[in-house]
């Protein structure tokens, strides 16, 4: 495994759509996806995240990688076991949104609030090839579609509805952090 550099905001493939993963690759141990896979997840672990796309470490395909154990980054969030998703779309977002402070490994340092709908659906491929829905609320939902907006060419701050609301780490903590609100 290796850790891969982090495209940051500027780089334009984190503008680009990303191209779907031929299902057929993932039956194929040469054909370099689960080595990504593997690569993307040490990625996220080195760098603190909870998610992280392929675009993210400059690859133009559309795999999502998820993990969260309590952290001091996001206390007090539910777990994310390990996921790893192929070609995930979201199919239903609830009517019901919630304001939350997001940050991103490629506007590092930065945080702003995002208003995102409080569940979702999510159909993908796991890493065996199976068709996967998955109803995520809470916490879940936001860094779903928090990662799947990466795959699409979009970055937390094109959600944004106040740029005044984006903030350094260190103001965030000084000035925002006691909020109750979900942080992505």
């Amino acid at each position: 495994m290796a850790r891969l550099k982090v495209a940051r905001l500027g780089n334009p493939i984190l503008r680009e759509k990303a191209q779907p993963v031929d299902l057929e690759a993932l039956k194929d141990p040469e054909s370099g996806i689960h080595r990504l896979v593997e690569d993307m997840v040490e990625t996220m672990h080195h760098e603190g995240g909870v998610g992280l796309a392929a675009p993210q470490v400059a690859w133009s395909v559309q795999v999502v990688v998820l993990e969260y154990t309590e952290n001091e980054r996001y206390p007090g969030h539910e777990s994310i076991p390990l996921t790893v998703l192929f070609n995930p779309v979201i199919t239903r977002y609830s009517a019901e949104t919630a304001p939350g402070w997001e940050s991103c490994l490629s506007l590092s340092d930065f945080r702003g609030r995002v208003t995102r709908s409080t569940s979702v659906t999510v159909e993908a491929w796991d890493q065996e090839g199976r068709k996967r829905v998955i109803d995520a609320e809470g916490f879940l939902a936001v860094v779903l579609q928090h990662e799947i907006d990466h795959l699409n060419g979009m970055v937390f701050i094109d959600r944004m509805d106040d740029l005044t609301q984006l903030a350094y780490q260190e103001e965030f903590e000084t000035y925002w952090m006691g909020e109750k609100e979900v942080e992505a």
